[in-house]
C-alpha cells in the first residue's frame, strides 16, 4: 500500500479534544478500514511548537515539513502533526496534516 498526504482544520483551542472530534468524524466518512489516506489512520498527533498562523499560511508551513521529511510527521504510520492556527471563521483551532496509508 502507498501513502497519501491529508490536511485536516478543526476548531478549538483543546489539541486533543479536536484531535478526536475530527478523526472521528473521518472514522465516520471513510469507515474504519484501513487505507483510508485519512486522518482517520491515525491514532495520535504531534503538537508542531509554532506561532498560530491563518488556515492558508499552516497549510504552507505543513507542505514545508512534509517536503522535509521532518521526523516528527515523516511516517504514514506514526502521527499526524499539529499546527495551531486561526481558522477562516477567526476562531482558535488546529490544522491535522500528515502521511496516511491509502
Amino acid at each position: 500500500m502507498g501513502a497519501t498526504t491529508f490536511f485536516e482544520v478543526a476548531t478549538g483551542d483543546n489539541v486533543g479534544k479536536a484531535f478526536e472530534e475530527i478523526r472521528s468524524q473521518a472514522l465516520h466518512e471513510h469507515g474504519h478500514r484501513e487505507g483510508t489516506g485519512s486522518i482517520a489512520e491515525k491514532g495520535e498527533y504531534a503538537v508542531i511548537d509554532e506561532p498560530r498562523r491563518s488556515e492558508a499560511a499552516a497549510i504552507r508551513r505543513a507542505n514545508e515539513l512534509i517536503s522535509a521529511y521532518d521526523p516528527r510527521i515523516d511516517d504514514k504510520w506514526g502521527p499526524a502533526g499539529a499546527l495551531p492556527i486561526t481558522t477562516s471563521q477567526a476562531e482558535n483551532g488546529w490544522l491535522f496534516f500528515g502521511w496516511a496509508n491509502d
